[in-house]
């Protein structure tokens, strides 16, 4: 295990215009120098905005926004991961696409649907937790409204990065950030999370707060409503050390 290059992209989304979307990404991702990170978090629905209407926006496992994903993950030596609308069969998905160099991937459909907003009248919620290596690091990535659930990223000893993508907007922002610093605590471990800006097409304001967390629950890096690409280096070192000092999660239920 070595230190890790994460690379956190908080932007405003074009609404429900993934081709729009799609080229501000990649301008977004041109500015990053190649072999300069190893992971770049995309939000939630990210060629789309979170959209209630997945009959209309849904895509394929082979359809453009994964072939570019493939083709920036590739340009840019590193793992891209975030979500977006899929259709397989009848069922439509809110999944997180873990998109390596070479153009293998990993999946995660999103646990808990935000029935508040309707979603989970509109998307088939995931069953699977996935747990992922990168450099030597155990990465297990979520998406928005799973972070008010506990038990589903509970640790056990599984990982050491708890990543999430999101559309979490600001009228919650307050939840948002005391959560992540929740979830890096009880789970000792670093926390990285995106999360959208601007306001979408059911004018919801999206403020951010795209943050990261090390393990004792200090907020290294936060920003509200500007955006940001920016890279930071995770430690090992610390990490080890915060789990050898203080052995919480040996005393677990």
């Amino acid at each position: 295990m070595q230190d890790i290059n994460v690379t956190l992209i908080q932007t405003a989304l074009h609404w429900e215009d993934a081709p729009a979307n799609r080229a501000h990404f990649s301008e977004l991702l041109a500015g990053i120098q190649p072999g300069s990170t190893d992971l770049i978090l995309l939000p939630e629905m990210f060629p789309t905005g979170f959209s209630m209407k997945p009959k209309q926006l849904a895509e394929t496992m082979d359809g453009p926004s994964i072939q570019w994903l493939h083709v920036q993950a590739a340009k840019l030596g590193a793992v891209i991961t975030g979500s977006l609308i899929i259709k397989e069969g009848d069922k439509y998905y809110n999944r997180l696409i873990w998109m390596r160099p070479d153009g293998t991937y990993a999946q995660y459909d999103k646990r808990h649907l935000f029935s508040y907003a309707g979603e989970d009248k509109h998307y088939t919620a995931g069953k699977e937790r996935l747990i992922l290596e990168l450099k030597g690091w155990r990465i297990c990535p979520l998406v928005c409204y799973d972070l008010r659930f506990p038990v589903w990223s509970r640790n056990r000893k599984q990982y050491d990065l708890l990543l999430y993508v999101a559309n979490w907007p600001e009228r919650r922002s307050y939840p948002w950030k005391q959560l992540l610093i929740a979830r890096a605590i009880e789970n000792q471990c670093y926390v990285a999370a995106v999360n959208r800006i601007g306001a979408d097409g059911n004018h919801i304001n999206h403020s951010g707060d795209s943050a990261l967390i090390d393990p004792l629950g200090e907020v290294l890096f936060t920003k509200a409503h500007e955006p940001v690409v920016q890279t930071f280096t995770l430690s090992q070192a610390h990490l080890t050390e915060v789990r050898e000092k203080f052995r919480f999660l040996d005393d677990a239920d």
